[in-house]
C-alpha cells in the first residue's frame, strides 16, 4: 500500500516507521519548550494588547489552562500507541477513516499557513534593521535556508530547533529580570513611570470592557499553536515513554513564565496604551527602557522565534504528509524517505506551498500576517478538537475494556476534555463574529468542500477504505502504520 514500510516492537508498543530515531530528551524538551514561543506572543500579542488592555495577561492564563487539557489529552493517547502522525492517526482509529484524512490533511495545511505567517513576522523584523529591503526577499531567502536545514537530517533539525529555542527562553528570562530590576530599583528612562499600577490605573484591567478582551481569544489562541507538535515527535524521539510526558507536564510553568509572566511585567513597565498592532511590545518595551542595542537584541530573538516556527513547520508537513501516504490518502511519492531518512518529497511541496506567503508579502505586506494568522488558527482549532474528541473515545473504550489504559492518564479523565472542547466552539463563534478574522471561516468552508471532494474521489478507487465508524478495536494497541 505504502513504501512507508512500518514494523512494530510488541514489546514496547511502540513503532518504527522507517525514521531515524535521532531526536534525544534535550531536543525534544526544547522542542516542546519553543513550541509555546512563537510569533503569536511576540508580534501578535501587541494587537491583542491595544484590544484588551492589561486584562490579556488573564486571556493568555485561560487558553494556556486550556492548552494544557489538551496536551494532557493528547499525553495520554501518545503514551497509547505512540506514532508520528499521532493526530491523524488518532481521529482515524476512534473516528473513522474520513477524519483522519481530515485531520491529517488540515494540519498540513496549519503549518503550511503558519510558515507563512512567521515568514512574513521574520520580514517585518529584519525591516528593524534594513527597512530598505522588500519584505518579500528577506522571506523568500530564510524559506530557502530553512529548505536545506530539513533536508539534511532529524538530528540537524532538532539541534537547530535547540539552539532557537534556547536563545528564546534565555531572552525571556533575561527580559523578565530586566523588567522587575526597573520596577524595583526605578533604573533606566522608565523607571519614573514603571509601576505595577499600570495594569489598573488606565481605564481599568479592562478598559474596552470584558467582551472586548474575550473577543482577543482567537488571536491568543494563534500564540499557542505548536504545542502539540511534540506529538509529531514521537516517531523519531529516543525514547517517548519518558520524554514525551516531561515534555508535556511541563507545559503550566512554561505558559506561567513566557505569557503570564513576562506580559505581567510589559505591562507594569510601560502602560498599555502605548502598544499597537504591527509592533512587538517586547522591542516596544525595551526602547522605552532605554537599554543600549536592547532593541535590536529583542527584535533578533523574536526573528529567531519566527524562524524556529518556520523551522517546525516544514519539519511536521513532511511527516504529516507522509502518514498520510502510509494510508493511502496522499500520493505514494510523499511516503518515500530519502538517504537521510526524512520524507524529503513531502518537505519539498510544503516548502513551495509555503511560498505563497512570500506572494503575499509581495501583494499585500501589509495584511499578510492577518490573513494567515486566521486561517492558521482555525486549522489548529479543529486539530485540538480532534485530539480532544479522539481522546473522549478512546476514554469511552477504556472504560468499557476494549482498549488498554495509558501509562499517562489524563487528570480529570474525559471531564476536561469536555471542558476545553466546549471553550474551543465558543472561539470559534468569536472568529464568526470578529469581520477581519471570518475570513478565515470562508476559507475553512472551503476547504471543506475541498476535503470531501478529495475524500469522495479516494473512496470511488480505494473502496476498501470505506466511510468508517471509529469504533476502536483492541488489537490497535500497539500496532503501528500500516
Amino acid at each position: 500500500m505504502t513504501s512507508a514500510k512500518v514494523t512494530d516492537d510488541r514489546a514496547t508498543g511502540t513503532p518504527e516507521e522507517g525514521y531515524e530515531r535521532g531526536l534525544g530528551s534535550r531536543q525534544v524538551q526544547m522542542i516542546a519548550i519553543g513550541g509555546a514561543i512563537g510569533v503569536g506572543l511576540f508580534m501578535g500579542a501587541g494587537a491583542n494588547i491595544a484590544k484588551a488592555g492589561p486584562s490579556i495577561v488573564l486571556m493568555y492564563a485561560l487558553a494556556g489552562v486550556v492548552i494544557f487539557f489538551i496536551m494532557r489529552a493528547l499525553g495520554e493517547l501518545l503514551l497509547y500507541r505512540p506514532v508520528s502522525g499521532s493526530f491523524a492517526e488518532y481521529a482515524r482509529e476512534f473516528l473513522g477513516p474520513f477524519f483522519g484524512f481530515a485531520t491529517g490533511w488540515t494540519y498540513w495545511l496549519m503549518w503550511v499557513v503558519t510558515g507563512m505567517a512567521e515568514l512574513t513576522a521574520a520580514a517585518i523584523y529584519i525591516h528593524f534593521w534594513f527597512p530598505e529591503i522588500p519584505q518579500w526577499v528577506s522571506a523568500l531567502v530564510f524559506l530557502v535556508v530553512l529548505f536545506g536545514v530539513n533536508l539534511i537530517s532529524v538530528k540537524i533539525f532538532g539541534e537547530v530547533e535547540f539552539w532557537f529555542s534556547m536563545i528564546k527562553v534565555t531572552a525571556i528570562i533575561g527580559m523578565i529580570v530586566i523588567g522587575l530590576g526597573v520596577l524595583t530599583l526605578g533604573f533606566s528612562d522608565a523607571g519614573d513611570t514603571a509601576t505595577v499600577a499600570n495594569l489598573w490605573s488606565h481605564d481599568g484591567f479592562f478598559p474596552n470592557g470584558i467582551g472586548s478582551s474575550l473577543m482577543t481569544l482567537q488571536g491568543v489562541m494563534f500564540a499557542y499553536l505548536a504545542v502539540e507538535l511534540v506529538g509529531v515527535t514521537a516517531g523519531e524521539s529516543e525514547n517517548p515513554e519518558k520524554t514525551l510526558p516531561k515534555a508535556i507536564n511541563t507545559l503550566p510553568w512554561r505558559i506561567i513564565v513566557f505569557y503570564v509572566g513576562a506580559l505581567l511585567v510589559i505591562l507594569s513597565v510601560v502602560k498599555w496604551t502605548e502598544f499597537s498592532a504591527g509592533e512587538s511590545p517586547f522591542v516596544h518595551a525595551f526602547g522605552k527602557i532605554g537599554i543600549p542595542l536592547a532593541a535590536g537584541i529583542v527584535n533578533f530573538v523574536v526573528l529567531t522565534a519566527a524562524l524556529s516556527s518556520c523551522n517546525s513547520g516544514m519539519y511536521s508537513t513532511g511527516r504529516m504528509l507522509r502518514d498520510l501516504a502510509a494510508n493511502s490518502e496522499a500520493p505514494q511519492a510523499f511516503g518515500k524517505l530519502n538517504s537521510r531518512r526524512t520524507p524529503a518529497v513531502g518537505i519539498t511541496v510544503s516548502v513551495a506551498l509555503m511560498g505563497i506567503g512570500v506572494v503575499l508579502n509581495y501583494v499585500v505586506p501589509e495584511k499578510a500576517f492577518l490573513y494567515v494568522t486566521s486561517v492558521a488558527t482555525a486549522a489548529g482549532i479543529w486539530t485540538w478538537m480532534m485530539i480532544l474528541v479522539s481522546h473522549i473515545r478512546y476514554r469511552a473504550a477504556v472504560d468499557a475494556g476494549r482498549l488498554r489504559a495509558s501509562s499517562f492518564p489524563a487528570p480529570g479523565g474525559a471531564l476536561f476534555s469536555w471542558v476545553a472542547l466546549l471553550f474551543l466552539i465558543a472561539v470559534t463563534f468569536m472568529i464568526a463574529y470578529d469581520k477581519d478574522a471570518r475570513v478565515c471561516l470562508y476559507v475553512a468552508a472551503g476547504w471543506a468542500v475541498a476535503l470531501g471532494v478529495g475524500w469522495a474521489v479516494l473512496k470511488g478507487r480505494n473502496p476498501q477504505l470505506g466511510d468508517g465508524g471509529g469504533e476502536p478495536e483492541p488489537e490497535k494497541a500497539g500496532q503501528a502504520l500500516r
